[in-house]
């Protein structure tokens, strides 16, 4: 017993000795395609569907409010004019500032733990929200939520990073988010069947909030001793896949790590500086701030929409489950393809395409068939956008601070896109919200000037990189600047 303890208490820093033995440097690794699958398999199976949960816990939670408002929470809590808007908005608040702090914190307490504890302690909040009493009570307790929720969207794709290679990580960020649009279709239903509890006192929608609460504080508990920290941790590879879950990741960025593993990597200021000084960075931040406009109004005002066709609260609330469940197939298609073709950029191109057509139907046409149509057209073009900017990002930065902080920058630059979209469908536009229309299609035009503007600027770099012209950074490195990361002349970014 005392043996096996020591052995894994030794699994989170594999010694070098016994790297050096089995000539397994990351330099040297020579791949083994039945290794590489196997070693895959059991992190997308012993991972995944963990992350998924967690995600699909995540998004129900702070869109459930969407549901609540049309089954009485808006009379019940005497809101008027933008008080909802302001309760919505309020979440982001602490979501946004706390990302990039929460990504350290990650590195430090391990994923495996960290994103667990974030889901019970939101969990434990959105339980709360149902026992609320008041506007106040709404915007403390939605203030509550976006702080327990900041940090666990850039920390599932910083977690993931640590797992998967850079051309693989895309279709497993699609499987997670795509628990997203799943949130939709399955919180409609859900709410619908809770809306109708009638008992002690509590009548409708503030069941939304207890049960679904209550199952996020459960499966995060359990999640808690399932997930692994990192590679190094994971119970469930053996010794020698170990070895080569960590090592495979240095081979696969293409000479732009040092032998440094994540688990031994140490924090300084220089990665920082060269997360927020990339191009890509700050390129990819503006284009998620502008993506998830129409993705958090979709999501949040979807039943609204619905029933300013005129359909009644029950009805718009199964008619928010078709789109939402085609835009999670679509996720995942796209995911799997994104990975496939070893390309981000031009599929967010053709999402947000199809997203323009989606809500110029909504726009031009006055007939309900046409405008129920259009929010499919919306749901499947504009929900693969998100996770596909993400491994973006998170494919174009290296080592792991450096990933670390752009990430969290990325998500918390574009998480400010809520505040836009929290006041685009404004009470006073009911029923028709052509304004919040129109301002979703004015974000989507800027986002193909800016994602097709990356796509240049990306081959650009890689042209010069390809041509010796940053060679001169090995002499920088020489002189002390430490680790290149992204900066090394032989790595080359994903388009």
């Amino acid at each position: 017993m005392a043996a096996d303890e020591e052995k894994h208490e030794s699994v989170d820093h594999i010694d070098l000795d016994a790297e050096k033995k089995h000539h397994a440097l990351p330099t040297d690794y020579v791949e083994d395609p039945a290794l590489e699958r196997r070693i895959t398999r059991k992190c997308d199976f012993h991972i995944l569907p963990w992350i998924f949960a967690l995600w699909l816990l995540a998004f129900i939670d702070r869109s459930n409010i969407g549901n609540a408002r049309i089954d009485g929470m808006e009379e019940d809590l005497d809101l008027e004019g933008n008080d909802f808007n302001i309760a919505l908005t309020v979440f982001y608040i602490l979501y946004v500032l706390l990302d990039v702090p929460s990504n350290w914190l990650l590195k430090i307490v391990g994923g495996g733990r960290y994103l667990p504890m974030l889901a019970m302690a939101w969990g434990i909040v959105g339980t709360c929200m149902g026992a609320v009493k008041s506007f106040g009570g709404l915007v403390a307790c939605r203030m509550l939520l976006g702080a327990c929720e900041g940090g666990m969207f850039g920390g599932i794709i910083l977690y993931l990073s640590m797992f998967y290679k850079r051309h693989n990580l895309m279709f497993r960020l699609g499987i997670f988010y795509c628990a997203a649009p799943l949130s939709g279709a399955f919180g409609g239903l859900l709410a619908t069947g809770l809306s109708q509890i009638d008992y002690h006192g509590y009548n409708g929608w503030p069941w939304i909030f207890f049960i679904e609460g209550a199952i996020t504080i459960v499966v995060a508990a359990v999640a808690f001793f399932f997930l692994p920290n990192t590679p190094g941790s994971a119970s469930f590879l053996s010794e020698d896949e170990r070895l080569i879950a960590v090592h495979r990741l240095h081979a696969d960025l293409q000479g732009g790590t040092s032998r440094e593993k994540v688990e031994e990597e140490k924090f300084s200021w220089a990665a920082v500086r060269f997360a927020l000084l990339n191009v890509n960075t700050l390129l990819m931040s503006f284009n998620f701030f502008l993506i998830l406009i129409p993705i958090y109004s979709y999501s949040l005002f979807l039943p609204s929409i619905i029933e300013g066709m005129g359909y009644s609260n029950v009805t718009a609330q199964l008619f928010t489950v078709p789109p939402n469940f085609l835009a999670f197939l679509v996720v995942i298609g796209s995911s799997y393809l994104s990975d496939r073709i070893k390309m981000r950029g031009p599929l967010i191109v053709v999402g947000f395409t199809i997203a323009a057509v989606g809500y110029i139907m909504q726009l031009a046409s006055d007939s309900n068939a046409v405008r129920y149509a259009g929010t499919f057209f919306i749901a499947v073009g504009a929900f693969p956008c998100s996770p596909l900017i993400l491994a973006w990002l998170s494919n174009n930065l290296a080592p792991h601070y450096t990933k670390a902080t752009g990430v969290g920058f990325q998500v918390a630059i574009g998480n400010c896109g809520a505040f836009v979209a929290t006041f685009t469908y404004l009470p006073g536009d009911a029923p028709d919200y052509r304004t919040g229309h129109s301002i979703n299609l004015g974000a989507i035009g800027l986002t193909l000037i800016g994602v097709i503007a990356n796509i240049l600027y990306i081959r650009w770099e890689n042209a010069a990189r390809r041509a010796g012209k940053r060679e001169y950074r090995f002499e920088q490195q020489r002189e002390g600047e430490g680790e290149l990361g992204y900066r090394h002349p032989e790595f080359r970014y994903t388009t």
